[in-house]
């Protein structure tokens, strides 16, 4: 397992320990994020679009094209790192 799905496999385990107001209360943070809530926004339009005929894109690959076209919230700086 690659460092980063590590990481993102620790931080799924905690939300899904926590209790349900604990969870209201992260995605209201969350969504309240323009740049996560446009991200979200992003991967849900992927999903309805798997259901569409035409040429499948996940979200892996949408958001390393974004990142590859600087299109991506915050690619600037991740990139730097």
């Amino acid at each position: 397992m690659k460092a980063n799905q590590a990481t993102a496999e620790v931080f799924f385990t905690a939300f899904k320990a926590l209790k349900s107001e604990e969870k209201e209360a992260f995605l209201e943070r969350v969504i309240s994020d323009p740049e996560l809530r446009e991200d979200i926004i992003d991967i849900a339009l992927i999903e309805r679009a798997k259901k569409v005929k035409g040429k499948a894109v996940s979200a892996k690959e949408y958001f390393a094209r974004r990142r590859k076209e600087g299109t991506l919230h915050g690619s600037s700086s991740k990139a730097a790192k």
